[in-house]
C-alpha cells in the first residue's frame, strides 16, 4: 500500500512514533514556524517562559500583519516588542506593510515537503506549494520554536480529484466554495484534504493557495497540493528554485473518501452571511444590493486576483454608492501592480488601494454599518467578523467582487468580456524582512505587555456553576471578538478577558469573576475557526476550568488543554445555565463523572485524551509540561 502526500511528509519528519496510519499519534519535527502580531505577542512571551536563549527550529518568522496599521498605541508597542524579541531569539521579523503572513511565507519561505507550524488557523495556505502547514495555538508554536515536537493524531485523508479547467468568470475561490457547499464547515474535521487529478496542472500556485487557505473553514487539519512543474516555475520566479522537490501521492495510497470536482462545470458562487458554507449559486443571489466590496486578504490577495480585478475595472467606474477597497496580500504583489499600471487602473475606477495587511478581514477599518452587506474575497463571514455584529459579510472570488462593484449589486462576471493578464514578472524585494541581530538585543516592553501567570496543576475535583450555555457552531470570534474591540489587547490577558462572549452575553466576564470561575457549556463544533488561543486563555483568566460540549473544533480543543482547561465531550442537553456542577476528574485516566447538583443527575464522560494530553493537564498546561521536559 502506497502513501498519501501527507504520509510521505510525516514519515520524513517523525520524531516520535512509527505508524502514520489514521488514528495513530505521532510527534513531528517542525522545520519552520510563523507567528503574527495578533497571536505572536503571547507566543513570544510563552517562548520566553521556557528559558531558552535562541529558537531551535530552522526558520522562524515573526509577522506584523493583523495590526500593521497600528490603529492604537498598544499595537505599536506590540510591534516594538515583537521586533526586539525576534531579533534577540534568532527569528526573522516581517515589518508592518510587508504583507499577510501566509502570502509572504509561501512566496519567500515555503518549501515543498517541509513542515510549518503557525499560530494562525490559515497556516495550511502553504499547502499550495506542497508544504505541510498546520495552524495551532501560540503555545504549540512556542514549544516548536524551542525545538520540541508537534504531536497530532494522524487525520483521515479526504481526496479531491480535479478534472477539466476553470472557465472565464470562475476561479479557485469557487472550487473551495463548492467543496464547502458539499461537506460544510464540519465536513473536514478529523481529516486532511489532498488534491489530485489532471485539473491540478491548470491551477497556478496562488490559485492552489486560495484553496488550501480556505480549507480551514471545513475544519480540516490541513490541505495539500502536489509539488509539480507549476510549483517549480513559481519558485524559480521567486529565485528559490533550490528548495523545489517533486512530491505526489502514490497511486495506490489509501484514502477514506474521494470527491470529484469537474472544474469546467463550476459556476461563480457566493457564501452569504452567517457561515462560509452558506453557499449559493449566482442565479440565486445576483441582483442582491450591496454596500461595500473588499478585494484582497490572504485568501485572494495574490497578483492574479488583483490584476484580473484591475483589468475588469480598467476604464470603468464603480457604482456611486459602493465603497471599493483593494488590499494586496504582500508588498511583492503591491510592487508588481505598481509597475504594470494595475494600481492606477484600480484607483481611476474609484477603488481605494490600501497597505498590504489583514485589515478589513479582521475588522480593522472598513467596518460595515448596521444591516449593510459587504461583499469580500476573504475567508470568514460570521456575525461580528467584520467588526460589527450587525454588519453582514458575503464571500466570493475577485471576479465576482469586481463585477459587483461595477453593478452595485451581486453580479455575474460572465456577463462581462473575458480579460487576459498575461505572464507575471515577479519582483523580489525583501527590504522589510529583518534578520536577527543577536542575543544582546534588549526586549522592549510596556505596561500593556503583561507577563504570563505560571501554570499550576489542574485539581482532581472541580466544582462551580455552569456560567454560560451556548449553542452549536460557536466560533473563536464568538468567544473573543476580533476587530478593534480587542486587537490592541492581545498581549494583556487581564484586559482582554473582559471581552469574553461580548456579543453573546456582556455580563459573562463579571459574573465569572464574581463566582470565582466555573464552567462553560456548548453544543456541536465548539470553538471552530481561528487558532487564537486567547479564546482559551481569556476564559482561563476568568477562572474557567472546564468546557462541556458535544464536540470540539481541533485547534480550540488543543488550546484548552494547553492552557489547563479540561475539554469534556458529553451530552449537554440536561445542563442549564446556572446549574451547580461537580466534576470528578480523578487521575485523568479513567471515566470522568459530572454531577448536576441542581437537578440531582449524573453524566458519565469517557475522555478521548491521549496519555500526553493527560500529562499536560496534570501539569496545568503545556508550558509547565514542556519546561519540565526541557529541564530534564
Amino acid at each position: 500500500m502506497g502513501n498519501t502526500l501527507a504520509q510521505k511528509i510525516f514519515k520524513s519528519h517523525l520524531g516520535e512514533g512509527t505508524d502514520v496510519r489514521p488514528g495513530a499519534e505521532i510527534g513531528l519535527i517542525v522545520d519552520q514556524c510563523l507567528t503574527q502580531d495578533s497571536t505572536g505577542t503571547l507566543a513570544w512571551l510563552e517562548f520566553e517562559s521556557l528559558g531558552l536563549d535562541r529558537v531551535r527550529a530552522e526558520t522562524v518568522v515573526s509577522y506584523c500583519d493583523h495590526t500593521s496599521l497600528a490603529f492604537k498605541g498598544e499595537s505599536a508597542d506590540d510591534h516594538a516588542f515583537l521586533r526586539s524579541a525576534a531579533s534577540k531569539f534568532g527569528a526573522i521579523y516581517s515589518k508592518p506593510g510587508n504583507g499577510v503572513c501566509h502570502q509572504v511565507h509561501y512566496e519567500r519561505f515555503g518549501a515543498p515537503g517541509a513542515t510549518l507550524l503557525g499560530s494562525d488557523s490559515h497556516t495550511p495556505t502553504a499547502g499550495g506549494l506542497g508544504m505541510l502547514g498546520i495552524g495551532v495555538g501560540g503555545m504549540d508554536v512556542a514549544v516548536a520554536m524551542a525545538g520540541g515536537l508537534f504531536y497530532l493524531t494522524v487525520p483521515k485523508c479526504l481526496r479531491v480529484h480535479l478534472t477539466g479547467a476553470l472557465p472565464w468568470g470562475v476561479d479557485a475561490k469557487d472550487v473551495i466554495l463548492e467543496l464547502l457547499r458539499r461537506i460544510g464547515v464540519k465536513g473536514g474535521v478529523g481529516c486532511l484534504i489532498e488534491y489530485d487529478g489532471p485539473g491540478v496542472e491548470t491551477l497556478s500556485v496562488p490559485q492552489r493557495a486560495t484553496i488550501t487557505n480556505m480549507g480551514a473553514e471545513t475544519g480540516a487539519t490541513t490541505s495539500l497540493f502536489p509539488s509539480d512543474a507549476i510549483t517549480r516555475a513559481f519558485l524559480e520566479a521567486q529565485g528559490r528554485e533550490k528548495v523545489w522537490r517533486p512530491l505526489e501521492a502514490d497511486p495506490d495510497a489509501k484514502v477514506e473518501e474521494v470527491i470529484e470536482i469537474h472544474l469546467s462545470d463550476l459556476e461563480p458562487l457566493v457564501a452569504m452571511p452567517g457561515m462560509p458554507d452558506n453557499v449559493h449559486s449566482m442565479e440565486e443571489v445576483q441582483g442582491t444590493h450591496i454596500d461595500q466590496v473588499y478585494i484582497g486578504s490572504c485568501t485572494n490577495g495574490g497578483v492574479r486576483d488583483l490584476k484580473i480585478a484591475a483589468e475588469m475595472l480598467r476604464g470603468k467606474t464603480v457604482a456611486p454608492h459602493i465603497d471599493l477597497i483593494v488590499s494586496p496580500g504582500s508588498r511583492q504583489v503591491q510592487e508588481i501592480l505598481l509597475k504594470d499600471g494595475s494600481i492606477e487602473a484600480l484607483t481611476r475606477s474609484g477603488a481605494r488601494v490600501i497597505d498590504p495587511g489583514c485589515n478589513a478581514c479582521i475588522g480593522i477599518g472598513f467596518v460595515p454599518g448596521d444591516g449593510q452587506l459587504s461583499l469580500r474575497t476573504v475567508n470568514r463571514n460570521w456575525p461580528g467578523r467584520g467588526g460589527n455584529k450587525n454588519g453582514r459579510l458575503a464571500l466570493c472570488s475577485a471576479e465576482v467582487a469586481a463585477a459587483s462593484a461595477l453593478a452595485g449589486v451581486i453580479a455575474d462576471p460572465r456577463s462581462l468580456p473575458p480579460v487576459e493578464i498575461g505572464d507575471v514578472e515577479y519582483i523580489v524585494d525583501d527590504l522589510l524582512l529583518l534578520p536577527p541581530e543577536g542575543p544582546e538585543t534588549p526586549i522592549r516592553r510596556t505596561a500593556n505587555i503583561v507577563p504570563l501567570k505560571a501554570q499550576t496543576p489542574l485539581p482532581q475535583r472541580l466544582s462551580g456553576e455552569a456560567l454560560l450555555k451556548v449553542g452549536d457552531g460557536i466560533s473563536t470570534d464568538d468567544i473573543l471578538p476580533a476587530g478593534p474591540l480587542t486587537q490592541h489587547l492581545r498581549s494583556n490577558l487581564p484586559a482582554i478577558a473582559r471581552f469574553v462572549y461580548h456579543y453573546e452575553d456582556e455580563t459573562f466576564p463579571e459574573r465569572a469573576l464574581q463566582a470565582g470561575g466555573g464552567f462553560i457549556v456548548g453544543g456541536e463544533n465548539y470553538g471552530q475557526g481561528s487558532s487564537r488561543e486567547h479564546a482559551a486563555l481569556a476564559p482561563k483568566e476568568l477562572g474557567i476550568t472546564a468546557v462541556l460540549a458535544q464536540s470540539f473544533a481541533r485547534i480550540h480543543r488543543t488550546n484548552l488543554i494547553n492552557c489547563g482547561i479540561a475539554p469534556l465531550v458529553c451530552n449537554t442537553a440536561g445542563i442549564d445555565q446556572g446549574d451547580r456542577l461537580k466534576i470528578e476528574l480523578g487521575n485523568l485516566k479513567g471515566d470522568v463523572r459530572i454531577s448536576n447538583q441542581t437537578k440531582g443527575t449524573e453524566i458519565a464522560v469517557h475522555p478521548d485524551w491521549t496519555d500526553r494530553e493527560m500529562n499536560i493537564l496534570r501539569a496545568g498546561g503545556i508550558l509547565a509540561f514542556a519546561k519540565e521536559e526541557i529541564q530534564r
